[in-house]
């Protein structure tokens, strides 16, 4: 039940992420990814570092901005570079790839097993992504296409770091570390690769406050959460929730277009999903199990 209740919670940060791509396209200035980015990333991290009242220590430093760079300054800016240039549904599916990624850097950085089953919910996640890009019946530009690889590697490392490198603080200040580092090192490339903003809206200040303070904030909570408590190759398989998410936006609230291979991909998606949960719960190498008995017994006869 407790694991269920871990899936459950981290699988709501894909599920919002989806609506990045919507928020985009219709409530920011057009033409400022790596700011919006950066708005994005640092009023989200001094908020929560002023909640969390506590600054890295010693190596942490390093390791805070490492992170913040994989998961947030490159992963985001990217993200931004593919949203503005796919339609929303394209530019979430594109970043499909990642699990199978994860798969293998959690095989070099975290000793795990490369099972078929998480191989297959890969496989499977990106060929559901595919029917999606496919039945939408558009164009799709070679830079927002690389820009959205890239971001998916860039996060797929940032997950198995995080799980390598188990932070000495609660959740929160983690999350704090991390955006504040990732949204420190967005600022300098904003200032010199885009012109000053303009006059921002309303609209657009209600935009940059839910993607900061919901999109980034609480998702990053509940995702480092999961990250903690759920198999690298399991949580990864969760973010095809992501592209799912953001091609049901498209549909109910831009009009577009779902076609029947679409909704096939929609259900591969989920099959996938399903898949990457039980990949993530397989039977560990025996040194493992033999381990954890031994554990066990030495709990009981204490």
């Amino acid at each position: 039940m407790k694991h269920h209740l871990d899936i459950a919670l981290t699988a709501i940060a894909p599920v919002i992420w989806g609506s990045t791509y919507y928020v985009t396209t219709e409530f920011l200035p057009s033409g400022y990814p790596v700011t919006m980015a950066a708005l994005r990333a640092l009023p989200a991290g001094v908020l929560l570092l002023l909640l969390a009242r506590q600054l890295p220590q010693g190596i942490w430093w390093l390791k805070a901005f490492a992170l913040g760079a994989l998961n947030f300054t490159v992963f985001w800016a990217l993200l931004f570079v593919a949203a503005y240039r796919l339609p929303g549904g394209v530019a979430a599916t594109v970043g499909a790839v990642q699990p199978l990624i994860v798969v293998f850097l959690a095989s070099m950085l975290l000793g795990t097993r490369i099972t078929a089953t998480a191989i297959a919910a890969a496989l499977i996640g990106v060929s559901g992504v595919g029917f999606l890009v496919l039945g939408s019946g558009i164009s799709l530009d070679p830079i927002g296409i690389l820009a959205g690889i890239g971001g998916a590697m860039s996060m797929a490392a940032g997950t198995v770091l995080t799980r390598k490198w188990r932070a000495p603080v609660p959740l929160l200040t983690l999350t704090a570390w991390q955006l504040t580092a990732g949204g420190l090192l967005l600022v300098p490339f904003a200032l010199l690769l885009e012109p000053s903003l303009p006059p921002l809206k309303v609209q657009n200040l209600l935009g940059i406050a839910y993607l900061s303070l919901i999109g980034a904030a609480l998702t990053y909570i509940l995702w480092f959460r999961g990250i903690s408590r759920i198999e690298p190759s399991a949580v990864s398989a969760l973010g095809f929730l992501s592209p799912l998410s953001a091609v049901l936006i498209g549909w109910t609230l831009l009009g577009q277009n779902l076609t029947p291979l679409q909704v096939a991909g929609a259900g591969t998606v989920l099959l996938a999903i399903w898949l990457g949960q039980h990949a993530g719960r397989a039977q560990p190498p025996l040194v493992v199990k033999r381990s954890n008995l031994f554990s066990k017994l030495k709990g009981n006869l204490s």
